[in-house]
């Protein structure tokens, strides 16, 4: 195997496939990235068993066919230190060892047999879905702050991807939960029939987002019995997804919510940021007393002291005063669009709807804390 290709080209696949990879695996061989040339077509995939990353290059000179794997990270690691734009060669010595020059560098790198690399087959029978790259990524980016670490319930740590219909029109709906909060979105679609509901994993939704960001093209989405391939021009993710059953998440999603708080979203954002400085751990949850014209904003710390801000705000209710995790609102908060922030609450322990204007297809629920 012999090839040429400019350092920049092959580095953005790299990052990808590098990010895939676990750091610790039992089979040397997970550790390793399969360079294959064939068809005048660089071939290059990663995998964790779990998650498999493929993507076909062109934009290179191909002087000879072959494969190998070999390392991930430190190919990597050579990729990234190296000058932009440089030519490199890549010639495979032989199954142990593949040379790479660049300039005035030149490394040899140990190999592993193709023949160890898993082989994966899978056999996507139903037709493509057809989805916009940035509604997809802007889906994925609402909704992922809400995933769960909790292992125990591993059902919940992914994103539920279902269909759902509003006013005659279907969707593509994402939600995710941990328990604490909530995240949905959704984004139009043409009707559809046979689409399999499915619970795409943590990691997976990190690495398409970072693919989907990269790209310009649109996404094909392909669904099997226990995985599901996102393609995106020549670029693949295909994951196994996980097995369970996500919760009726619609029965914790509040309907009757009739105290409404309109903010600045910018400027809500950053008052909470700076009252909850005194906070070593940020930990501390910061505690909001609504009144009619203004909010203010309060967190106690026992260990550094206590931080308080007052907040320009429309508030159309009794003054009430309610916690909140400070990390759960900020992340809610720097997913809305809009220039205001809507909340709908109830009292000071019932679940908070919060909505976007500009994104009338996207809301999050978050339950308030006790300080």
């Amino acid at each position: 195997m012999q090839f040429q290709i400019k350092r920049d080209v092959l580095l953005k696949s790299l990052a990808i496939a590098h990010n895939i990879i676990e750091r610790k695996n039992t089979l040397p061989i997970l550790s390793n990235v399969l360079l294959k040339v064939k068809d005048k077509k660089l071939s290059i995939v990663a995998t964790d068993l779990d998650l498999v990353y493929f993507e076909e290059i062109s934009d290179f000179k191909s002087e000879k066919e072959g494969s190998t794997t070999t390392s991930a990270t430190v190919l990597y690691d050579i990729l990234r230190k190296l000058p932009s734009n440089l030519d490199v060669i890549f010639t495979l010595q032989n199954e142990n060892k593949l040379s790479i020059s660049a300039e005035n560098s030149k490394f040899n790198l140990l190999c592993l047999p193709v023949d160890n690399f898993p082989n994966f087959t899978e056999d996507f029978k139903d037709k493509a879905l057809n989805l916009d790259r940035e509604k997809l990524l802007t889906l994925l980016n609402k909704t992922r702050i809400s995933m769960s670490n909790d292992e125990t319930r591993h059902y919940l740590n992914g994103i539920f991807i279902h269909l759902t219909e509003s006013g005659k029109k279907s969707y593509l709906t994402g939600v995710a939960t941990d328990s604490h909060r909530l995240s949905s979105s959704s984004i139009p679609l043409e009707k559809i029939n046979d689409f399999r509901p499915f619970i795409l994993p943590k990691k997976a939704v990190f690495q398409l987002c970072n693919l989907l960001q990269e790209s310009k093209e649109e996404v094909l989405l392909y669904s099997g019995d226990s995985k599901i391939q996102f393609q995106i021009g020549n670029s693949k993710i295909i994951s196994k997804i996980i097995d369970g059953k996500f919760p009726d998440y619609k029965k914790v999603v509040p309907q009757n919510n009739n105290k409404t708080l309109i903010v600045n979203a910018k400027d809500f954002i950053h008052s909470i940021e700076r009252v909850i400085t005194v906070s070593i751990d940020r930990k501390e949850g910061v505690k909001i007393a609504l009144k009619k014209d203004h909010i203010q904003l309060f967190v106690n710390s026992s260990s550094s002291g206590e931080g308080k801000e007052t907040l320009k705000a429309n508030y159309n209710s009794d003054d009430l005063t309610v916690g909140f995790n400070s990390r759960y609102l900020l992340d809610i908060a720097s997913e809305i669009e809009d220039e205001k922030l809507t909340m709908n609450l109830n009292d000071s322990i019932s679940p908070v709807l919060i909505q976007d204007n500009s994104d009338k297809q996207s809301y999050f629920v978050i339950m308030p804390m006790k300080i």
